[in-house]
């Protein structure tokens, strides 16, 4: 085999290697994975490094830095992928934030959050955003609103878990608490007592089906194997609410949602009742978006959204969704292409995935 040849079938076996996508898209997700070395410079990088893309034939993947040592390579200046990365000893400080932005009444301000890092403001904001997916005002709410809902559940009264929360006044409270809580305080509180919610189980292509709705839209669309599993997750989510079984009218609602299930082309055209943090409704309007017959992965809905750092935090969004199909999540997959991480099933995903494809 002349020189020639042996470079092109070198380089042909480096990008026909997942890890080399890593190190393309410079995934910071992959880091503690692998490392690669470059022949033509003798060092070896994590798969984020910002060092220009070597050549493939130069590369050779390693599973430990220690691998790429014994090799003969010696580590980046550049990347150091023996220590802490310049993004972790930056993500660490970013931790550190959120835990006091967690743990405070009242948010402190951005350029004290930005000091205690060692940061200026603008960096910060732009920092803070990148690794979490949302500002330090966004993270901030989100927080009081897990106090506001630990609040209402250990308070005697509505008045003390105002304060408990961290509010300074009931009107602010109360104009938070409806659009989060998806009801009035008190009801919350009273674990949803007094609120009405209808559900009935069909049975569809991929099994049995839930589907429940509140006053303010569609709240549930689950898949399962088991109708009765279905109901107790329902009663779990709402311990007090009135679950109130389904009519002709009802039933009529499911036969839509069961025809959408089976053709999500045909479209929904139903209010939802979407409940979530702020990042988590941009992840899940993002997911919208995403055509019948086509999939993106996690990293590329991270993209969209102006968050590529944040691909762990879209695939938590993605596992809370509640909402089967109306908010396709079974479209995202691994950045290999390979199919995982479905709420209902690994199966009833790939089942989906092929129904749509078909269509």
């Amino acid at each position: 085999m002349n020189a020639h040849s042996s470079k092109e079938s070198l380089a042909a076996a480096t990008v026909a290697d997942r890890r080399w996508h890593a190190v393309i898209a410079r995934d910071r997700a992959a880091d503690g994975e692998f490392v690669y070395s470059v022949k033509s410079t003798g060092v070896y990088c994590r798969p984020s490094c910002a060092a220009r893309t070597p050549r493939p034939e130069n590369v050779a993947f390693h599973a430990t830095p220690a691998e790429a040592r014994s090799a003969g390579f010696r580590p980046c200046k550049r990347c150091r992928p023996d220590g802490i990365s310049v993004y972790d000893q930056r993500a660490a400080k970013i931790a550190r934030a959120c835990r006091q932005l967690e743990q405070s009444d009242e948010a402190p301000p951005l350029k004290e959050l930005a000091a205690a890092g060692g940061m200026s403001a603008f960096h910060f904001h732009r920092l803070f955003k990148r690794i979490t997916g949302i500002t330090p005002k966004a993270y901030a709410a989100a927080a009081r609103t897990k106090r506001m809902q630990a609040a209402l559940q250990s308070s005697p009264t509505v008045t003390d878990a105002i304060y408990l929360a961290g509010f300074s006044s009931n009107s602010r409270f109360y104009d938070k608490a409806s659009s989060v809580l998806g009801m009035t305080p008190s009801k919350y509180r009273a674990g949803g007592a007094d609120t009405e919610i209808r559900f009935a189980v069909g049975e569809c292509a991929l099994g049995s089906i839930l589907v429940a709705q509140s006053a303010r839209g569609i709240c549930a669309i689950s898949l399962g194997d088991d109708p009765a599993e279905l109901v107790r997750e329902l009663e779990e989510r709402f311990p007090k609410a009135e679950l109130v079984g389904a009519d002709e009218a009802f039933e009529a609602l499911v036969t839509k949602v069961v025809g959408f299930v089976e053709d999500p082309r045909i479209g929904l055209g139903l209010p939802l009742d979407i409940r979530g943090t702020a990042f988590q409704q941009r992840v899940w309007q993002a997911l919208t978006r995403i055509p019948p017959g086509r999939t993106v992965s996690y990293a590329d809905l991270a993209r969209e959204i102006g968050v590529p750092n944040a691909v762990r935090a879209v695939a938590s969004a993605c596992a809370q969704n509640t909402l089967a199909v109306a908010i396709p999540c079974h479209r995202v997959v691994r950045r290999d292409g390979s199919v995982s991480g479905y709420r209902w099933g690994v199966e009833r995903k790939r089942a989906l995935l092929k129904s749509e494809k078909s269509g």
